[in-house]
């Protein structure tokens, strides 16, 4: 599932997408880090789905992807499973414009085009094939 492109409406949903709800995790890997969390609480399936309040079919649509959690569904469930879900935001490489980060390349090579080089007159690294 991508980023929505479309209208947010009241229920959450957004319009032109059906099913897609704003609040739903898309961009990671929701099973994964459910199966990860249970496996390394030693939960069963039906252990966790009681913990977390949930029924255990749903649970097992979740891990195996055939659902997506709400970003509330998981947490809740990861912390049933003694977890705590942390995000961290970071800023892509180039940010939302790609050709910048080229530009800025670009700019950089051409500023250090500008400085004089000095090299050394003979190659100290080892040279490699020879023995």
């Amino acid at each position: 599932m991508g980023a929505s492109s479309g209208t947010a409406r009241s229920d959450g949903s957004v319009s032109g997408q059906t099913g897609i709800r704003s609040d739903t995790i898309c961009c990671m890997d929701a099973a994964r880090t459910l199966r990860r969390a249970r496996c390394r609480s030693g939960l069963s399936l039906r252990a966790l789905a009681k913990r977390a309040t949930t029924s255990h079919s749903a649970l097992a649509a979740y891990e195996a992807g055939r659902k997506v959690p709400t970003v509330d569904t998981l947490d809740r469930i990861i912390r049933a499973a003694g977890f705590v879900l942390t995000t961290e935001l970071t800023a892509g490489v180039g940010g939302p414009d790609t050709a910048a980060r080229g530009r800025e390349l670009v700019e950089v090579l051409e500023l250090a085009g500008q400085f004089p080089a000095r090299h050394a007159p003979t190659l100290r690294s080892p040279k490699f094939g020879r023995r």
